[in-house]
């Protein structure tokens, strides 16, 4: 999965004393959810190009800019797509304050096809134990990953403790992101929001530890009986 924001154009590079200008938010979501797409249709046919060239770095900058025409807050992704061939992703990471935002942007999405399927935050991936994930020199398979889960079934909640063999070797940026970018995969970046509470590194696999799809098939499972135990305390 590969993020991007907007850059700055390398011929325009300010002061590095001088604070990056922030831009204005929009006072009207579903006007600048509107915006966007018109953009986006208008961009369509450059970003086809790109991605049948396999060059999607021709067009990151704009689309990053018209993400940010939205929101200056919301991250942009161009995936493989579950249903369609692409995925055009766009996320406020969980943020309370940028769901407005996200919400009109998907309400004002053309309708999926073939080539198109379109996400509001992260979807899971849908065998995360396939995939490895390039950090510097190392391939890190998540297929060794392994999770101390344990469950609040009061909450409805599941704090767990994520742990990779290679995860003593790595630098602290690098392991936190093997700590979170697995349960993302697995999970899809709501349900993860929504359902796990406290995420730590474990350096050494935990005693009962299971695999990234038990882990799955477990918050799931939570996330599946919660509305029926809020509706049978009524």
């Amino acid at each position: 999965m590969r993020w991007f924001r907007r850059r700055r154009p390398e011929d325009e590079l300010p002061d590095p004393r001088t604070a990056w200008p922030e831009q204005a938010v929009p006072d009207d979501p579903v006007a600048a959810a509107e915006r966007f797409w018109r953009r986006w249709s208008a961009m369509l046919p450059e970003i086809s190009a790109a991605l049948g060239d396999r060059e999607p770095q021709r067009v990151e900058g704009e689309l990053a800019a018209a993400v940010a025409e939205l929101h200056p807050d919301l991250h942009v992704s161009l995936e493989r797509g579950q249903r369609a061939i692409y995925a055009l992703v766009v996320s406020g990471q969980e943020d309370p304050a940028l769901r407005p935002f996200t919400d009109a942007w998907k309400a004002a999405a053309p309708p999926e096809d073939a080539i198109w399927e379109y996400h509001d935050s992260v979807p899971p991936v849908p065998d995360p134990t396939g995939v490895t994930v390039n950090l510097g020199t190392r391939s890190v398979a998540l297929a060794d990953v392994r999770v101390a889960a344990q469950v609040d079934e009061a909450e409805g909640v599941v704090d767990v403790a994520v742990h990779h063999p290679l995860l003593g070797e790595l630098d602290a940026a690098a392991r936190s992101a093997m700590t979170f970018l697995p349960l993302d995969a697995t999970l899809g970046e709501r349900l993860a929001a929504e359902r796990l509470r406290r995420v730590e590194t474990a350096e050494t696999e935990p005693a009962g530890a299971i695999t990234l799809l038990e882990l799955r098939d477990l918050v799931r499972g939570l996330d599946e009986e919660r509305p029926e135990t809020v509706g049978g305390a009524d």
